[in-house]
C-alpha cells in the first residue's frame, strides 16, 4: 500500500507509504505523492493511479479510499536523529498512535472484524530525515491482498459488516485462502449471491445463525441462479456468520455465496457465473463498481486484522476473517443444494 504527502507550497516529488493495522498489510514500496496529505479529520481521499499522483479530497458520499480520523506527531518518541522506521516499526507506530483515534472517531463502535481497517499516511525518508514526524490516521476498506477498495459514505454512518455485493466473485489465493474480488470468468473460490440482514436485538448464537442462513441462502441462491441444479455442477450453497464482537457494534449483515464442493478442507477454484441471465437486476448497496482488484505491484500478504491462531472461523465477509477455508456443515441439506 502507498501513502501520500505534500509540503505547504505545492506538489513535491517525494516517496511515502501507508501503514495498515487492519484491512491491509504494510509495504515499503516508494511512490510519487501529492497534496492529499493535508486532509483534515473527517475528510475523504480518493485516487486511481497506482502512484497516487491523482489523489484528491472528495466528498465522502463519493467513492474514496481513505477517511481521515486524526493526526499524530511522533516527534517525542522519534527525535530528529532517529533512524527511518522499517515496516515492523511503522506497524507499531500505527498501533500506538492511530488505533485509539479510529475508535474515538467511531464513537467506540469500530467492528474489529468489519470491513474498515485502521491505516496511516506516513512521511517518507526525505521528510523524515528533515525532522518531519506528522502522521495522518485513517480508515480504509481493503481486499485480502491489501489493495484499497472503494468505499461510499462516511464510516461513521455505514454498516460495518464485512460483506460484498451480490454478483462479486472472490479469488482462491495461495495457501487455501480466499483472495481479492476477480472477474467471475476467471478461477474463483466463491460467487456472492446475496446478503442477509439479521434483526436487531441480542446476539444470535452461531448455531442459530447457521440455521437462519441455511434457509435464507437456499432461497436466495435459487432465485439468483434461476433454480439451477448446483449439485450437478459440483457446486454448493454456503454462507457467513457474524461474530459476537461484530454484533455488539451493530454489524448484522452476512453473505450467501456459492462455491465448488471442497476436497476435504481444501477450497476448489471454478470458473464462470451461475447467475440467471434473465433474472431481475441485482440490488447492491453501492453504486456500480468494478469487482476485480488490480494486482499489486509487489506481494502484500493477508490483512493484519486477520486471525492468526489457526482456528477455523465461519465469519467471513471476504469471506473468512481467519483466512481459512469454509468447512462444509455436518447438518443435512434442507433443499436440493448442499449446505456447508
Amino acid at each position: 500500500m502507498v501513502g501520500a504527502f505534500v509540503g505547504a507550497f505545492g506538489l513535491l516529488m517525494l516517496s511515502a507509504f501507508t501503514s495498515v493495522l487492519a484491512g491491509g498489510p504494510v509495504t515499503t514500496k516508494r511512490e510519487l505523492v501529492n497534496a492529499a496529505y493535508q486532509a483534515g479529520v473527517g475528510e475523504c481521499l480518493n485516487w486511481e493511479k497506482p502512484d497516487l499522483s491523482d489523489a484528491q479530497k472528495v466528498d465522502c458520499s463519493a467513492a474514496h479510499k481513505f477517511e481521515v480520523t486524526g493526526t499524530a506527531d511522533i516527534t517525542a518518541a522519534y527525535p530528529k536523529e532517529a533512524p527511518f522506521p522499517d515496516a515492523e516499526a511503522w506497524e507499531k507506530i500505527a498501533q500506538d498512535n492511530c488505533a485509539q483515534a479510529a475508535t474515538t472517531y467511531m464513537s467506540g463502535k469500530l467492528d474489529p472484524k468489519g470491513k474498515y481497517g485502521v491505516s496511516t499516511l506516513n512521511p517518507d525518508e526525505t521528510r523524515w530525515s528533515s525532522g518531519y514526524r506528522q502522521l495522518r490516521c485513517g480508515l480504509q476498506v481493503t481486499a485480502p491482498s491489501g489493495a484499497a477498495l472503494p468505499s461510499y459514505g462516511s464510516a461513521k454512518t455505514q454498516d460495518q459488516s464485512n460483506v460484498y455485493d451480490p454478483g462479486v466473485c472472490v479469488a482462491l489465493a495461495e495457501n487455501n485462502t480466499v483472495g481479492d474480488p476477480v472477474e467471475c470468468a476467471k478461477p474463483h473460490a466463491f460467487e456472492i449471491v446475496g446478503v442477509v440482514q439479521h434483526p436487531e436485538g441480542p446476539f444470535i448464537a452461531l448455531e442459530q445463525q447457521d440455521k437462519v442462513m441455511s434457509e435464507q441462502c437456499a432461497t436466495i441462491a435459487a432465485e439468483y441462479t434461476g433454480g439451477a441444479d448446483l449439485k450437478a455442477k459440483k457446486l454448493l450453497v454456503t454462507w457467513d456468520t457474524r461474530a459476537e464482537e461484530s454484533w455488539a457494534v451493530g454489524s448484522r449483515k452476512a453473505n450467501c455465496k456459492i462455491g465448488a464442493v471442497p476436497q476435504g478442507n481444501n477450497l476448489v477454484a471454478w470458473e464462470g457465473s451461475v447467475r440467471n441471465p434473465n433474472g431481475a437486476p441485482l440490488t447492491t448497496s453501492n453504486p456500480p463498481q468494478t469487482t476485480s482488484v488490480k494486482a499489486q505491484d509487489e506481494p502484500t500478504g493477508a490483512p493484519l486484522h486477520s486471525e492468526s491462531n489457526g482456528q477455523q472461523s465461519s465469519e467471513a465477509g471476504k469471506p473468512s476473517d481467519s483466512g481459512k477455508p469454509d468447512k462444509p456443515s455436518s447438518s443435512s441439506p434442507t433443499t436440493s443444494t448442499e449446505n456447508r
